[in-house]
């Protein structure tokens, strides 16, 4: 029963995922002729942590309340509402294409991404930073360098580490550009976002 509900796969799509898992193992094991996985272990791992959706969340949360600022509110808000949208985003097109990671996770230590690689979570959600910071809720152009810099090393490591392949990591940092271009027409105000953690916190927030 279980085998006649089973999707059918355009044999096109099934030669583009198939030279797309080609490349990606080709990539992966030409760079660990030269460097092996476990050299670089710790820092992909700190990649992935840098770049967890929960990570973000709750430091987006934390810095509301740690800040205290007013003049942050707008950046905090919106930026939380682009982890929102990045996460439910991923999970739907997840559970519709359902195609299976490169390698099994099986490190108990692991932060837990589950069986399903098509988007790359990571990819979408670093890109998103980057573009928000870049463009968006503009920083000093000399952090341009290192954002960029991080979004590629993390788009890497999980190519790296196996967790996807490279049409994984294509399609994520395509739709972090979507997101992030979906965040800056829908910008909520300052004072949108202030009456916001006022109703949250139920505590008169004066608009400074």
């Amino acid at each position: 029963m279980d085998q006649t509900k089973k999707r059918q796969v355009p044999s096109s799509l099934k030669k583009i995922l198939a030279f797309d898992i080609y490349l990606s193992y080709a990539f992966v094991t030409t760079f660990e002729k030269y460097v092996t996985f476990k050299q670089l272990k710790t820092h992909y791992k700190a990649l992935e942590i840098s770049c967890h959706g929960i990570t973000w969340m709750a430091l987006t949360l934390a810095s509301i309340w740690i800040f205290n600022s007013t003049s942050l509110y707008q950046m905090q808000v919106n930026l939380f509402i682009g982890f929102i949208i990045d996460i439910f985003i991923t999970a739907i097109l997840k559970a519709l294409t359902r195609r299976r990671r490169p390698a099994v996770n099986d490190d108990l230590f692991s932060i837990g991404p589950d069986k399903y690689s098509f988007p790359s979570g990571h990819a979408s959600r670093s890109t998103f930073i980057v573009y928000f910071f870049l463009y968006i809720w503009e920083v000093p152009s000399i952090f341009t360098l290192s954002l960029i810099s991080w979004c590629v090393c993390v788009c890497l490591s999980r190519l790296l580490m196996r967790r996807h392949n490279i049409l994984d990591i294509c399609a994520g940092i395509g739709l972090g550009i979507i997101e992030a271009k979906f965040i800056n027409y829908l910008y909520l105000s300052q004072e949108t976002c202030i009456n916001l953690i006022s109703w949250i916190t139920s505590e008169r927030v004066d608009d400074l």
